[in-house]
């Protein structure tokens, strides 16, 4: 199977902080892939790194095998890897429907520069009626962003990455914030609409039962490397990631 994302020594130093160090990741197309560890392990760093947000210090970053190291955020989203945040990146002011044409206008309007586009010969207005079917928000099609549900602001910031069509999808705690009643459900929805397409998807997450129920494979990061990586099973039970990301007092340091 092909890499649609390969980093290759990636290291970042912030002054005396080394907060990525010889990342070194192969991510073949149509996989989920989990990003585990604590706070400042180096998870967010990666995926800043990969979507350009930061520029390495060191190392290299390929999509598709193309060489996209410093590139800007602008031209690596058109290239067709994109990402929601922790905090939904959306228009507070506007309601759900008009965020996601305000997405689909700039693709619309910049068509040529971008890899691939949800758009293919249909209209903005069209294809967010789509996305808000796909993501189950047609009841709040019409809602100002603002008094959404953090689930829902969550499914919305990911329906609006999907308009470039990306091969490979960023997502940074999609679960934070959510109830725990609904966290299984937001998964399944996100995961059902992007797998559709056979998009590979990176997630950083905290909740271990996600991790174990939805990753194929796991990275645990801690202190800017990666420390363990394979199936969620071999990754959980390994030592060092008990004893620096799960947090098992068997494995904690005397």
């Amino acid at each position: 199977m092909s890499a649609v994302l390969e980093t290759l020594g990636l290291t970042k130093y912030f002054g005396a902080v080394t907060a990525a160090a010889d990342l070194t990741v192969r991510v073949e197309e149509d996989t989920l892939v989990g990003l585990i560890g604590g706070n400042g392990a180096g998870k967010t760093t990666f995926l800043n790194l990969v979507t350009g947000y930061l520029r390495p210090t060191a190392g290299e970053i390929r999509f598709l095998g193309e060489d996209i190291t410093g590139l800007p955020p602008r031209q690596i989203t058109r290239r067709g890897i994109c990402r929601s945040f922790q905090i939904p990146q959306i228009y507070d002011s506007l309601s759900a429907r008009e965020n996601l044409l305000v997405g689909l206008g700039i693709v619309a309007l910049g068509r040529r520069a971008f890899a691939g586009t949800a758009l293919e010969g249909r209209s903005p207005e069209e294809v967010a009626e789509e996305m808000l079917r796909r993501f189950r928000l047609e009841e709040w099609g019409d809602a100002r962003a603002s008094v959404l549900p953090e689930g829902v602001r969550k499914l919305l910031d990911v329906a609006m990455a999907l308009a470039v069509k990306p091969r490979i999808l960023l997502l940074d705690e999609p679960t934070s914030g959510v109830s725990a009643e609904e966290k299984y459900a937001l998964m399944d929805l996100v995961l059902g609409a992007v797998r559709a397409d056979r998009v590979a998807v990176l997630f950083v997450e905290h909740d271990m039962d996600i991790v174990r129920r939805y990753a194929q494979r796991v990275l645990a990061f801690y202190d800017g490397r990666i420390i363990a990586d394979g199936t969620s099973e071999e990754v959980l039970a390994n030592p060092e990631v008990r004893r620096y990301v799960v947090g098992d007092p068997a494995e904690a340091p005397c």
